[in-house]
């Protein structure tokens, strides 16, 4: 058995490559390693592909995964060899106060993925991440596969921001981002009963597809003239809930202007440069959660089972396919918005 393995590599800024690795392997008795089936470019790698975010120069990178256990350490029970499993960004031990409480994504025992658009993935504390699927990848056709990877990052994170946002039937939901998240998170908000969707954009075919997921207007103007805008279309009070997917000032700003009073900010966009005036919400009465997406939490209580089931599809927002050896393409296409995200096969 070859003990390397194929792996992308972040070189600097601009610049992705493949390289042979050592194989990912066993470190603790709670590990299992993963042979990758699915995995592709996250919005958020894209920060460190345009030198906006640090990351190590020369290093692994990619956190959204779906594959087959290929060894598992001696503490591991809820998984064996052979079993399909989606990998959630997030890894956490699923027993502590935080991990109950439906909040995986930040139990002060995980951590992240970052090696994960590579053959095979090293899970720590696999019991309590693994999120098994029934029968194994090739009882799915494509579409199928792209939607589970979605529940590994994008599409539990879109849930997470209407979940956040406290999007309840009859509500009007307002959705910053055209991205896969964004998008997503039009999605969602239509499962939360949402009976006004506005989606933000300005690209036809991320609009095309948000209304294909539940949007029922498009707005395509920014900053002030985007908060008049829907001011206009909601008799002056503002949405009920926003879902922040972006993570930019100008996107969080835009946000803290449409919410009426009384509302809630779900944001689920990796903040830069965002300030919020305490002063400012609190007169609003504006309440803003949000963060990690509990990918886990969700996939077993309800969105692996909407995906298995073919009650939704979020697995349309990959709109271009790659093998690993061209990384530098996806990464390049989603970077000059040609793709909304690049899916990856092995």
């Amino acid at each position: 058995m070859s003990e390397t393995m194929k792996a992308a590599i972040f070189v600097e800024p601009g610049k992705m490559a493949v390289e042979e690795v050592p194989k990912a392997r066993l470190e603790k008795d709670d590990d299992a390693v993963v042979r990758v089936v699915r995995a592709c470019v996250c919005g958020s790698d894209l920060w460190y592909f345009r030198g906006l975010s640090g990351h190590p120069k020369h290093s692994q990178i990619g956190h959204e995964s779906i594959g087959v256990v290929e060894e598992v350490g001696p503490e591991v029970t809820s998984v064996k060899p052979g079993d399909f499993v989606v990998l959630p960004f997030p890894y956490s031990c699923g027993k502590c106060p935080v991990c109950k409480a439906g909040f995986e994504s930040v139990c002060p025992h995980g951590g992240y993925f970052g090696a994960s658009q590579a053959e095979y993935v090293r899970v720590p504390e696999a019991d309590g991440t693994v999120v098994k699927v029934p029968g194994s990848p090739e009882d799915y056709d494509d579409a199928t596969l792209a939607s589970l990877l979605t529940i590994a990052d994008v599409m539990s994170t879109g849930y997470h921001a209407a979940v956040s946002a406290e999007v309840k039937p009859g509500d009007t939901a307002v959705v910053m981002g055209d991205g896969a998240v964004g998008l997503c998170g039009v999605l969602s908000a239509h499962m939360l009963g949402a009976k006004r969707i506005i989606a933000m954009s300005r690209h036809e075919d991320r609009a095309a597809l948000a209304r294909e997921f539940g949007a029922t207007d498009i707005v395509a103007e920014r900053d002030q003239a985007a908060i008049d805008k829907v001011l206009e279309m909601t008799g002056g009070y503002g949405a009920d809930a926003v879902l922040e997917c972006v993570g930019s000032k100008q996107s969080f700003d835009t946000a803290i202007g449409l919410i009426r009073r009384g509302g809630v900010i779900g944001r689920v966009g990796l903040p830069h440069d965002v300030e919020i005036s305490a002063e400012g919400t609190f007169y609003g009465n504006i309440g803003i959660k949000g963060g990690p997406a509990p990918v886990r939490h969700y996939d077993l209580n309800g969105l692996l089972d909407a995906v298995v089931n073919h009650e939704i599809n979020p697995g349309r927002v990959f709109t271009a396919e790659y093998d690993l050896d061209h990384i530098q393409d996806a990464y390049e296409a989603m970077d000059q918005r040609k793709v909304i995200k690049a899916l990856i096969r092995f």
